[in-house]
C-alpha cells in the first residue's frame, strides 16, 4: 500500500475504503473483506450511522491498532465549539477507539458561520491527543483561506468530490501550494457515468484493467487520496489492485481533458440545512 506523508508528519495510506450509506450488516462484510485484501484506511462519519459497526469489525480483526488509519467527521448539526467536542467524544466511543487518526469538519456550512470555532474544537482534541490529525471536507478556497488565517493548525486534507468529470483543478492547485492533500470522495463518480467513458474504456483495454482501476490509478498519480466505496467483495479487492501499473503521461493528459466541471453532489455554499438526503 502506498503511503503519503501529511503536513503534520504523519503517514496515511493513499487508498482506503469509504462506507457512506453502508448499512451495519454491509459494513461487517465490506470492512472484513477490505482488511483481508490489504486495506488499512477506513473513512466513516457520524452522519453515516455506522461508526459502531466499523469499530467492531476493526477490533475483532486482530489487526494491530497502529496499522490502521481511521477517519471520521463532525456533522453539520453538531457544529460549534462545545457541540463539536461532544460529537467527537460520541464518535470515539462508537468506534471503541482510544484515538481517531483523522477527524474532519464534514461541510463548511457558511450560512451557519460556525466552521472556524468548530475547527478550533478539533485543534483542542488534537492537543489532548484524542485525534492525531485534523482536516476538513467539502471546503472551497475561501473557506480554507479563512481557516488558515484564524486557526493555528493547517488542515492536513480537504476531502471533496473529485472524479474525471469534476477534477477540481483550481482547488487542487491551491491545496498543493499550501501542502494540503486533496482526498476524493466519489472518486469513480456517483452514478458511474465516468466508468462508461470511451477514453477510460480504451485506456483500460490497453492495460488489461477495469475502468474503475484506471480512474483510481489516475487519482493516485495525481497525488490524490482516494476512498472508493463498495460493498461487493470482488470490487473491494479489485479497487486495491492498482499499484502494479502506471498510466503514461499521454494517458494522464487524456483523462485531464475529460473535465466537465460536473458536480454531482451538493455545492458547499448551498448547505442551508443540517440534514439533506443523499449528501456525502
Amino acid at each position: 500500500m502506498e503511503m503519503i506523508t501529511l503536513n503534520d508528519g504523519r503517514k496515511m495510506p493513499q487508498l482506503g475504503l469509504g462506507v457512506f450509506k453502508v448499512s451495519d450488516e454491509e459494513v461487517h462484510t465490506a470492512a472484513s473483506q477490505a482488511l483481508e485484501s490489504g486495506y488499512r484506511a477506513f473513512d466513516t462519519a457520524a452522519y453515516y450511522c455506522n461508526e459502531q459497526s466499523l469499530g467492531e469489525v476493526l477490533r475483532e480483526s486482530g489487526v494491530p491498532r497502529d496499522e490502521l488509519f481511521i477517519t471520521s467527521k463532525v456533522w453539520n448539526g453538531d457544529q460549534g465549539y462545545d457541540k463539536t467536542i461532544k460529537a467527537f467524544e460520541r464518535s470515539l466511543s462508537n468506534l471503541g477507539l482510544d484515538y481517531i487518526d483523522l477527524y474532519l469538519v464534514h461541510w463548511p456550512c457558511p450560512d451557519f458561520d460556525l466552521y472556524v470555532e468548530t475547527y478550533k474544537a478539533l485543534e483542542e482534541m488534537q492537543r489532548q491527543g484524542k485525534v492525531k490529525s485534523i482536516g476538513v471536507s467539502n471546503f472551497q478556497i475561501e473557506h480554507l483561506e479563512r481557516l488558515m488565517k484564524e486557526c493555528d493548525v493547517k488542515p492536513v486534507v480537504n476531502q471533496v468530490e473529485c472524479h474525471p468529470y469534476f477534477q477540481q483543478k483550481e482547488l487542487k492547485a491551491f491545496c498543493e501550494k499550501h501542502e494540503i492533500f486533496v482526498e476524493a470522495w466519489a472518486p469513480l463518480m456517483q452514478g458511474g457515468e465516468a466508468l462508461r467513458d470511451e477514453t477510460i474504456q480504451k485506456i483500460a483495454k490497453t492495460h488489461s484493467k477495469s475502468a474503475a482501476q484506471i480512474i483510481l490509478r489516475w487519482h493516485l498519480q495525481e497525488g490524490t487520496i482516494v476512498i472508493p466505496k463498495s460493498v461487493t467483495p470482488d470490487r473491494i479487492e479489485e479497487n486495491i489492485n492498482v499499484f502494479d501499473f502506471e498510466l503514461s503521461e499521454d494517458e494522464m493528459k487524456q483523462i485531464a481533458a475529460l473535465d466537465r466541471g460536473e458536480r454531482k453532489g451538493a455545492n458547499p455554499n448551498d448547505m442551508h440545512r443540517t440534514e439533506i438526503p443523499g449528501l456525502k
